[in-house]
């Protein structure tokens, strides 16, 4: 009989590592400081129709390897049925191993559902009847799989616009069992060169702030009050997804005009809108350091590149790539900014190029004060990164020129509710790191201190550094 393949051990390769995560590590509760779950689906507790619906809808991940594998895409993003699209997964899995997909796929039929036959053709059938069963009972409902999977806090993202409704929901619930907080993602408000899009999104900006805005002034003053509602219903960090660190040098007479423009209709050049994207990064770092905020900065995707699938798709829907944006000195000068008024917030930097790993452990080591422990954080491995080979690397990274012990660990950055494997796949990785360095006497073989700095990464160091505690 075949080795089952997610055995409890799995990549755990040294008596150490295997100490270190069932001592240390597996037990812990998470911190999902960064994902993309719906508010609503969580505040309504809702349970999935079946499988595709929890598994397959909005993964991009999945979609590309789907296209790799000349699955059409009727039976990724079209009309085909749900069992349609699920029994073309599962002919997908086998094709992808050494790929991330292939373990976590594997990962997250063992947790939650508890099966560890492999998907391919063969088993999809009885794979698809028993987890379909299981999605229609309690325990596997929205909340139900937050709670089995030990989760304390998951941090959503979302836009400033928004209602927030489903977090006063909650919020005003007790004995939920975790908490659900917002977090502050006021990407569209920096696209001025979007047009009357900009013009759209300003305005409702407007009606949900019950403010008149009519200069930049008022514009700042009326992401204000929402950066305010949100931090009143335990938001703790904003998040940033642009392509560069905008850093342009500017004047707040040079923003006022460049946004007067773009209200009346006019198009901005390219040069004015990375000023003013430049001022909005700004600004909104002021607003962070002030409620001593994390401000995340996801920076380096080259995005929607076939203008042939995105006009037929839209954006957004797995055209995505990694991006070589000029990083160091753009970077530098952002936080330079806020760090020579002192006005730099806790600082969470995301790249998405493998290239970017030593330039970020070594930046964020220009700006630490001593005031915070890891006030600056090289981020979890994000996207493209967030596999095996590239939390190796940035661990490595990290820790050759930063300070691992206070390193915030991982996050899902994810839509579905199955990806908390991603953290347990992190745990396992990060303990076998550093238990092979023990076996290798290249760290003391002192399961205690190394234990506690495992704890610490896994979730301490992320309650601490975000401050859900005081929430």
């Amino acid at each position: 009989m075949p080795k089952q393949f997610i055995s409890k051990d799995f990549l755990l390769q040294s008596q150490s590592a295997e100490e270190l995560y069932h001592h240390y590590a597996a037990h812990l509760p998470i911190i999902d400081y960064h994902c993309h779950l719906p508010p609503g689906e969580i505040a309504n507790d809702i349970n999935f129709r079946n499988l595709t619906h929890i598994w397959l809808d909005g993964d991009h991940y999945k979609w590309r390897a789907l296209r790799a594998c000349g699955v059409d895409e009727k039976f990724i993003t079209g009309d085909a049925s749900d069992k349609q699209k699920f029994l073309k997964w599962a002919e997908t899995v086998p094709k992808t191993i050494k790929n991330p997909l292939y373990h976590w796929t594997q990962m997250e039929l063992k947790n939650p559902f508890g099966i560890t036959d492999l998907l391919d053709s063969e088993s999809a059938e009885s794979i698809w009847e028993a987890c379909n069963e299981m999605l229609q009972k309690p325990e596997f409902s929205t909340r139900g799989l937050i709670k089995r999977n030990k989760v304390e806090v998951v941090a959503t993202t979302d836009d400033p616009t928004d209602s927030l409704e489903h977090h006063k929901k909650m919020k005003g619930e007790e004995d939920v069992g975790f908490q659900m907080v917002p977090t502050f993602r006021p990407d569209r408000g920096m696209q001025i060169e979007k047009g009357t899009d900009f013009i759209s999104w300003v305005n409702k900006l407007e009606k949900v702030a019950d403010q008149s805005i009519s200069t930049f002034r008022d514009f700042l003053d009326a992401l204000k009050s929402r950066h305010d509602l949100f931090n009143e219903l335990g938001c703790r960090a904003s998040d940033h997804g642009a392509n560069e660190p905008f850093s342009e040098p500017f004047t707040d007479q040079q923003i006022e005009g460049i946004f007067s423009k773009a209200m009346s209709g006019n198009s901005v050049s390219e040069g004015e809108s990375r000023v003013f994207k430049s001022a909005f990064l700004y600004y909104c770092g002021l607003m962070d350091h002030e409620k001593e905020w994390v401000f995340q900065l996801h920076v380096g995707a080259l995005r929607n590149n076939s203008s042939r699938k995105v006009k037929n798709l839209g954006p957004d829907t797995g055209f995505d790539s990694i991006g070589d944006f000029e990083m160091a000195r753009p970077l530098s000068r952002l936080l330079d900014r806020l760090d020579a008024e002192d006005n730099l917030p806790r600082v969470s930097l995301y790249n998405n190029n493998p290239r970017d790993n030593e330039l970020f452990a070594t930046m964020i080591g220009n700006f630490q004060d001593g005031t915070i422990p890891g006030k600056l954080q090289h981020g979890p491995p994000w996207w493209f990164m967030d596999q095996k080979d590239g939390i190796e690397r940035q661990v490595e990274s990290l820790s050759n020129m930063g300070v691992l012990s206070e390193f915030i660990g991982m996050t899902t950055d994810s839509r579905s509710f199955l990806s908390y494997s991603r953290h347990d796949y992190f745990r396992r990785i990060i303990c076998n790191i550093l238990g092979d360095d023990m076996e290798k006497g290249l760290i003391p073989s002192d399961m205690e201190l190394i234990g506690g700095i495992v704890e610490k990464i896994c979730y301490q160091n992320a309650a601490d550094f975000f401050r859900f505690k005081s929430i």
